[in-house]
This record gives structure tokens, sequence and C-alpha cells, in this order.
């Protein structure tokens, strides 16, 4: 069986155990590591792996052929992205004209800056530019962007690149919904039996957490030079309880977050039952 997911700590402890041959019953699995941008347009392109992790925000265009699987992705509270600049902007009414750079603009982070910035920014932004997530602080640093949506272990980085929080979108979705946020989805083509891939993912969980020493090598081995702290943090901000089991949060959070973006007509509307395989 094939599956994409990123060389992020998080993902390499999770499915340490699935792709090692550690769960019982699990068929051996062909592994890619990609960044979530890439997994998106795979996912997309129809020609993708069985498994894979992308975005919540490119469900809409990928629901048809996968389902959304109820473990194994990523969720949570205070792992939101980060607006980041490099100091002369005191509040987001001053981004309006500016240049900001994002990631991806199939990916949660983006949904939720535009979100936030219909809310706060309504004479909009000037110039939305896509770049490598690791390539963003660096502009914001030198001036060539105004600000940057940064992910993953931007979080704990930031400071050394001598930048400013303008705005933490996490407890801003958070204090507007009362809900987690969706991040990294897991999913799965629809002709796969759904029940059993998602009880070996789930397992997968647990071992990682039962027996974390198991799984050090392999996520030291694809972490891109992070240090052991930042790793360590990286893994208790994104696996939790959402990561086993979406549960009826996790659902509501990814109802909330994609009728949101399709009302502002950022991604087309999602027939609500296609988020549930059973």
């Amino acid at each position: 069986m094939k599956i994409a997911f990123s060389p992020c700590p998080n993902d390499t402890f999770v499915f340490h155990a699935l792709v090692h041959g550690l769960v019982p019953g699990a068929p051996e699995f062909d592994v890619t590591f990609a960044d979530i941008d890439i997994t998106n347009g795979l996912a997309a392109s129809g020609q993708g792996p069985d498994v894979l992790k992308i975005s919540f925000a490119a469900l809409p265009w990928v629901l048809e052929e996968y389902a959304l699987l109820p473990c194994g992705g990523a969720l949570g509270r205070g792992c939101g992205p980060l607006v980041l600049t490099a100091g002369g902007i005191a509040g987001p009414q001053d981004l309006s004209g500016r240049k900001v750079a994002v990631p991806s603009e199939r990916s949660t982070a983006y949904l939720l800056f535009r979100l936030w910035a219909a809310a706060h920014i309504p004479s909009g932004i000037g110039e939305i530019v896509v770049m490598p997530f690791d390539e963003i602080m660096p502009a914001v640093q030198n001036g060539t962007i105004d600000a940057g949506l940064v992910i993953h272990e931007a979080r704990f980085t930031y400071p050394a690149y001598g930048l400013h929080l303008l705005a933490d979108l996490g407890n801003w979705w958070e204090t507007d919904t009362g809900l987690p946020i969706p991040l990294g989805a897991i999913i799965a083509r629809r002709s796969l039996d759904l029940e059993a891939l998602s009880g070996w993912i789930q397992e997968s969980v647990r071992y990682a957490w039962q027996h974390p020493e198991a799984s050090a090598e392999f996520i030291r081995s694809h972490a891109q030079e992070m240090a052991p702290e930042v790793t360590e943090a990286h893994i208790g901000l994104y696996v939790n309880d959402f990561t086993e089991n979406l549960g009826a949060d996790g659902y509501a959070a990814v109802h909330a977050l994609l009728d949101r973006a399709a009302r502002e007509g950022i991604v087309p509307a999602v027939n609500p039952e296609l988020l549930s395989f059973k």
C-alpha cells in the first residue's frame, strides 16, 4: 500500500510503527516523504497514493475520490499559524496594500489568514506571494516581504530572526469559535477498507505514545537539522487526542472551517455527508 506524509516530527512519530511493520495485521507500506503542498496536489490530481496527509483546506477538491479518516491527522489548540513582521506594522490595518508571503494557497493556514483578514483588513491585502515555508522568515527579515504567514516549528524559532508577532491565528480561531484548529488531515481512497485502515493508524498512534524511544532515530533522520528540543515541542503540540480520534469537536472544527471558507468564496462548498465515511 502506498502512503505519503511529511518528514515533520509529528508525522514520523505517528506513522513510525505503521510503516515499520509494528502494527499487527497491517500491510506493508511504500512511503513517500513530501511537503504537504505537494501531497495536496497529488490528491487533487487523482493520481496520488492510497493514503496521504493533506491540509484540511484541500479536502473540498478530493472528497469524491478520497475519504477523511478519523485519525492520524493534526488538530489542536494553541498550535495555529502566526502572522509575523519585521517591525513598522503596528496592527492588522497596516497590512492594507502590503505584500504577504504564505506557504500555500490550499492550506488551513491560508484559510485562517483569509478569514482573519476579511474581519480585520476590510480594505484588503495588496499581494499574496506563495513561497516555501522555510524561506518566509528570511524574506520578512530582509524586507522582501512585509509580513509572513508561518507554520510548524517557526512558532518556536521566529524570535531568532528578530521578527515580531502580529497575530496568532490559532488564538483568534479558538476565541471566535471555541473549536480546535484543523491543520493536517489523513485521507484514503474510498475503495479501501477504511475501517481497518483507521484501526491500524490508531494502533500506530498508541504504539508511538507507549514506546516514544522506538521512533527517535526515524524522526531524527527526517527532521532536517531540527534541534532535539524543537522536535520534542513539535510532537507535543501536534500529536494529541485528536490524532487518535477526531471526535465530535474535531469534526465540528472541520465543518466550521470549510463552511466559513465556502461562504467567503475561498473553497467550493462541501457535501457534509462526504466528511464521514460511515
